[in-house]
């Protein structure tokens, strides 16, 4: 009989709602952060550096302090630090609520930039690494998909709501806004009731530190994935230069601005409610190659054009093809990782999404100071699908990878080394004797 797929499995599960819904309105709470930050600093200062270094100022601590968060994500109680964390963004809204209302120094702005950087850091690995102790191993692609979801809701939401009260208001109300949001969430996590999970020894050591560094090195499937994902988005990431084009190429408000910035979340959602209603991907290396080239050659037309309808067509597509790339990521990271190093791996992710994206905001902001917005989107798109192309060659598995069975996580741990064995749809997984070489019927060993 053919397996039945119950597309809201993870949904009826009470922790997870809470944690779903709270995370979904910090999100909601960030991203207008992000629209009111990146608005009132180009208004303020007419120079795309100033976008540069806020990208800059939000990626230095999370490249400093990601290590260390995971790390304490698998040592302490991870609600308790995504409670802790979210307390820190509502504080850094706040300031930025009265550097706003009293016009205090752009200097200022930075700082309060660095403190939400801050919190991302300890956020992510919290957050990502406390979904399997509130939801089953078998339903984790399904309760990933929904992540994916709900946070691209937030992206759509938060952008739109931000433009909507910057052009009704003044920047201040945005901020105070988010930090109402965050509140909430810790109020909503409060109320969760994590299973146990084990503790390891020495995860505050150097080598414990690392541990999530050499786990990702050496499982090949994680690397290929978490490097296509970061320097495709990192030579193509546009949105960070949308002040710019909604003003001076498109010739758009605020309003217009804040629905560009929602234009790939709305594409994402849309992805991300299909993939949820939708089987695993049987080949999800391939899917996710060629989503990322699509990824790029979208961002090349974006790039281009001087038409509202199309600038905003081409950020729906690119926001649906990054999905793509973001589900199929974090379900190989979340199955492939014991639970014991589910924080300090999630820290490795979160460095990489965020020198995608901070970085890649700081790098777009440069060459569009140097040589112009447009050529910064173009020369970026084709830079994407030049990393499609290196990928492929180095990490020539990404073509085989079949799909990901979640029985895979639960024994992958038993291994003297990261060694995985990802497996096709055509029956399980077997047991994973180390060197065991498998017949490429039903798997095929990604070394």
């Amino acid at each position: 009989m053919a397996e039945t797929h119950d597309a809201y499995a993870a949904l009826r599960l009470p922790d997870y709602r809470r944690l779903l819904s709270g995370a979904v309105l910090a999100s909601l709470g960030a991203e207008m952060l992000h629209v009111a930050i990146g608005w009132e600093l180009y208004q303020r200062t007419n120079d795309a550096m100033a976008l540069a270094y806020a990208g800059l100022a939000q990626f230095l601590p999370v490249l400093l302090l990601a290590l260390p968060a995971g790390s304490a994500a698998d040592r302490f109680s991870r609600k308790h630090l995504l409670v802790a964390a979210q307390a820190l963004l509502a504080l850094a809204a706040v300031g930025l609520a009265a550097l706003s209302f009293w016009e205090g120094p752009v200097a200022f702005i930075y700082v309060c930039l660095v403190l939400i950087g801050t919190s991302r850091a300890f956020s992510a690995p919290a957050r990502q690494s406390l979904v399997p102790q509130v939801v089953p191993l078998d339903l984790l692609p399904n309760a990933i998909a929904w992540n994916s979801t709900g946070w691209q809701l937030a992206t759509i939401g938060g952008p739109a709501i931000g433009g909507l009260v910057l052009s009704w208001f003044i920047p201040a109300a945005a901020y105070v806004l988010a930090a109402t949001m965050a509140l909430i969430c810790i109020a909503m996590v409060a109320g969760i009731r994590p299973r146990p999970f084990e503790r390891p020894l020495g995860a505050a050591s150097l080598a414990g530190l690392l541990a999530g560094v050499k786990f990702v090195w050496r499982t090949k499937p994680i690397l290929a994935t978490m490097s296509l994902d970061l320097f495709a988005v990192l030579l193509g990431g546009a949105t960070s230069l949308l002040p710019i084009y909604a003003r001076d190429i498109l010739g758009v408000g605020p309003w217009g601005f804040g629905w560009l910035r929602a234009a790939p979340a709305l594409g994402a959602v849309v992805m991300a409610l299909a993939l949820a209603h939708s089987r695993p991907f049987e080949r999800p290396g391939r899917a996710m190659l060629a989503a990322v080239a699509g990824f790029g050659g979208a961002t090349i037309v974006f790039g281009l054009s001087e038409m509202f309808w199309l600038s905003f067509l081409m950020l729906c597509c690119i926001g649906a093809l990054d999905n793509i790339s973001v589900v199929i990521r974090g379900t190989l990271v979340q199955t492939l990782t014991p639970d014991a190093m589910r924080g300090r791996v999630a820290a490795v992710n979160i460095v990489f999404i965020s020198s995608s994206n901070e970085l890649g905001a700081f790098e777009s902001g440069l060459v569009a100071a140097l040589a112009g917005p447009v050529a910064s989107v173009v020369v970026g798109g084709t830079g994407s699908i030049l990393v499609v192309l290196i990928v492929a060659t180095l990490w020539p598995q990404m073509w085989r990878l079949g799909r990901l069975h979640p029985k895979v996580a639960a024994r992958v741990d038993e291994l003297p080394a990261p060694r995985v064995d990802v497996c096709s749809a055509t029956g399980d997984p077997p047991a994973p004797t180390p060197g065991a070489a498998l017949d490429g019927q039903g798997c095929a060993p990604l070394k």
